[in-house]
């Protein structure tokens, strides 16, 4: 079975970084909260976006130092913020269809399934020329998971903590990509993981009637079909308290914060709020999922 028609396309826009959070609204523009110590949340004069990923870091890093990533609709991308190892060297890609950003790495999944990666590889997290008939990808701090058309994912970077054992998952719809672990949605709703379990964010097994997933630093989010949000993992500075949300469409977390994106085109978040990442309570007309427009 080819997965692209029974996957559940859902644009990014809503991101969550290490200190920032970033939002596609409605017109194409972006809007940005949060620490904007190099330039991450400079997007106020983008047009035309789709998609926008925010670089993350762990929290034991306490520099911030962080990207952002936007996709426009003609397929090319921008980038600012941290530039230090040619993470945000991205104006020569084209025909992009997916994006995302680790701490110091982007990746684009183009419109043939080929991947592209700039960045730091230290850790082989961009070794990913040879994929091919890839849908989808999510970058963590050190490594790369892709997700292929037939349900099926592949894994390059770091694997101290098997974060990059995949290679028998099948029937995904959906990957993320956080610090240390990696999250996979099935075709069923259900949710596996893999990697470092210090704090139980890869306790999922308990998990149903799933539609979406994200993967922070060392927390784990899931969207239920009904709107509702399930979380798991480090819960210091609350990220994890999203049981009294609802009417949820689409879902981000960050180092240490999570957003939720509702119908009505507002966005709620909570946990570490030190750099105003959290503060999106006047946002509104925020684009919705693409899926809920079909």
């Amino acid at each position: 079975m080819n997965y692209l028609s029974s996957i559940n396309v859902i644009n990014n826009t809503i991101a969550a970084g290490r200190r920032h959070t970033v939002g596609i609204r409605a017109d194409g523009t972006v809007i940005a909260t949060g620490d904007n110590k190099c330039g991450q949340c400079n997007v106020s004069d983008w047009r035309d976006i789709v998609a926008v990923a925010a670089g993350n870091v762990h929290m034991a890093n306490n520099t911030g130092n962080t990207h952002t990533i936007g996709l426009k609709s003609d397929g090319t991308v921008f980038a600012v913020g941290w530039n230090w190892h040619g993470q945000c060297n991205v104006s020569d890609w084209s025909n992009i269809v997916d994006i995302a950003a680790g701490w110091r790495h982007t990746v684009g999944v183009q419109s043939d399934g080929t991947v592209v990666a700039v960045g730091r590889n230290s850790e082989g997290e961009c070794e990913v020329n040879n994929w091919r008939d890839i849908v989808s990808v999510s970058a963590g701090d050190w490594h790369t998971i892709g997700l292929k058309s037939n349900g099926a994912t592949v894994a390059v970077g770091n694997n101290r903590y098997h974060q990059c054992n995949v290679s028998n998952w099948h029937d995904m719809v959906a990957i993320s990509a956080g610090y240390l672990h990696s999250v996979g949605l099935r075709s069923d709703g259900t949710v596996v993981a893999v990697g470092w379990n210090k704090y139980f964010q890869c306790n999922l097994s308990s998990w149903y009637d799933i539609v979406a997933i994200a993967a922070g630093s060392y927390h784990t989010v899931g969207l239920r079909s009904d709107g509702r949000v399930v979380a798991t993992g480090w819960n210091k500075y609350g990220q994890c308290n999203v049981n009294d949300w609802y009417d949820i469409v689409a879902i981000a977390a960050g180092c240490a914060h999570t957003i939720g994106l509702k119908s009505d085109g507002t966005v709620m978040a909570v946990g570490d709020n030190e750099y105003g990442q959290c503060v999106v309570s006047g946002w509104s007309e925020i684009r919705l999922p693409l899926r809920l427009k079909e």
